[in-house]
Formats: C-alpha cells, sequence, structure tokens
C-alpha cells in the first residue's frame, strides 16, 4: 500500500459538504471519497436529510410528498433535525470512532442557513434545536461549493433525471440568501470552512478539495 499523504489518528474524520443545489456537492463527494479509498482510507459517504432508513422516510415527505407544500417552515426545520439526529447516532459517530472518513453531503449548516437565514426562523431556536440534534458532533471541515444563484438554478433544470423537488422550486430569491448565509458562515468560522469556486471545471473543483484537504489534515 503507498505511504498515505494523510495523518490519522485512530479517530476518523467528519468532513461535511454545502452549497445551494446544483453546485456540484454530489459529484465532488463521489470523487473525493474515491480519492481517499485510493489513500487506503475506508470511506462512508451519507447525505441529508437521509442516510437511515428514518432519515430516507423523513426527506421522501419533506421533498417529494404532496403535503408538503402545506409544511409550515419550523415544521421542516424540526423534521430536518429528527433525520440528523438518527443519522449521526446510527452513522457517523460509529464510523469515525472506528477510524473511517465521513463524507457528508450537507449537514446542521444546512438547517442554519436555508430555515435560518432564508426561511427566516429566529437563529435562537435553529441552534438550540441544531445542537441537540448533532449532540458534540461538528464537522472536522466543511467544503462549501460556491456558484452564482443563476446558474444553480440553470443546472437543476437541466437535470435529466429527476423532476425538481420541493427544495429545488424556491425561488430565485430565497437562494440569493442561501448563498449569502454561507459565505457569511465562512467568514465568520474560517477555521472549519473552506470556500470552492464550483463554477470551475469538475477536475479543477477536486484538485482544489483535495489541495485543501491535504494541507489541513496532512
Amino acid at each position: 500500500m503507498r505511504k498515505s499523504n494523510f495523518i490519522m489518528e485512530e479517530r476518523g474524520f467528519f468532513i461535511s459538504f454545502e452549497g445551494s443545489e446544483g453546485s456540484g456537492k454530489t459529484t465532488q463527494i463521489s470523487r473525493i471519497a474515491e480519492r481517499f479509498e485510493k489513500e487506503g482510507f475506508e470511506v462512508v459517504v451519507t447525505r441529508e436529510p437521509g442516510g437511515t432508513d428514518i432519515g430516507e422516510s423523513i426527506r421522501h415527505l419533506l421533498k417529494h410528498d404532496s403535503s408538503a407544500k402545506l409544511m409550515f417552515p419550523e415544521t421542516e426545520l424540526l423534521l430536518f433535525a429528527a433525520a440528523r439526529a438518527q443519522l449521526v447516532r446510527e452513522v457517523i459517530v460509529p464510523a469515525i470512532d472506528a477510524g473511517k472518513i465521513v463524507l457528508s453531503d450537507r449537514f446542521l449548516d444546512s438547517t442554519t442557513v436555508y430555515q435560518g437565514v432564508a426561511r427566516q426562523i429566529s437563529s435562537g431556536p435553529v441552534q438550540t434545536i441544531n445542537n441537540f440534534a448533532a449532540g458534540d458532533l461538528m464537522p472536522d471541515l466543511t467544503v462549501i461549493l460556491d456558484i452564482p444563484t443563476e446558474m444553480g438554478m440553470t443546472r437543476i433544470k437541466h437535470r435529466a433525471s429527476d423532476l425538481p423537488d420541493r427544495m429545488e422550486e424556491e425561488s430565485v430569491e430565497f437562494y440569493e440568501q442561501v448563498r449569502k448565509g454561507y459565505l457569511l458562515l465562512a467568514d465568520s468560522l474560517p477555521e472549519r470552512f473552506v470556500v470552492v469556486n464550483g463554477v470551475d471545471e469538475r477536475e479543477v473543483v477536486e484538485q482544489h478539495i483535495w489541495d485543501e484537504l491535504r494541507f489541513r489534515f496532512s
């Protein structure tokens, strides 16, 4: 086995990926997971909401069930938190304790931005609920893939496989607030966040993320 560029203790790494719809998170997570596996690490890839049987049921309710059109922001907040509470305890913490690398498509920062900033729920309840759902767990690093809002909306429209879900049907103004929220978070916590330009070619974005991971964890 080749020598890894990463220094690994008994505990694994937890890396979350954030960004607006269409920012390329899923693509980059797959590419980074493959890179880690080539370094000899065990990798667990998961997503929010989802990642467990309970979480996937909540995901369907939040994104695809027809009744979700009547959902209030407070209900949405609590459902996302419920899915996260299950994911943390069933998947993420056991994997980290086993020395694995966990790559998650979204985590609690999505709630801070989507429900707190864009839905304008008071920051106090959002933070309290986030902390309760996640316990003491925070990502070791959060990668924000930043793209112009209009580009994200265009990418959603050109997806070949799925119809837009409830979250993807939000307005341009909503996603402008989402983007601003992520950039404000990154500015406030530079030790945890790294912002990557998601406009570049996939290979360029991947290399930028990988270089940042090697810098942070080696």
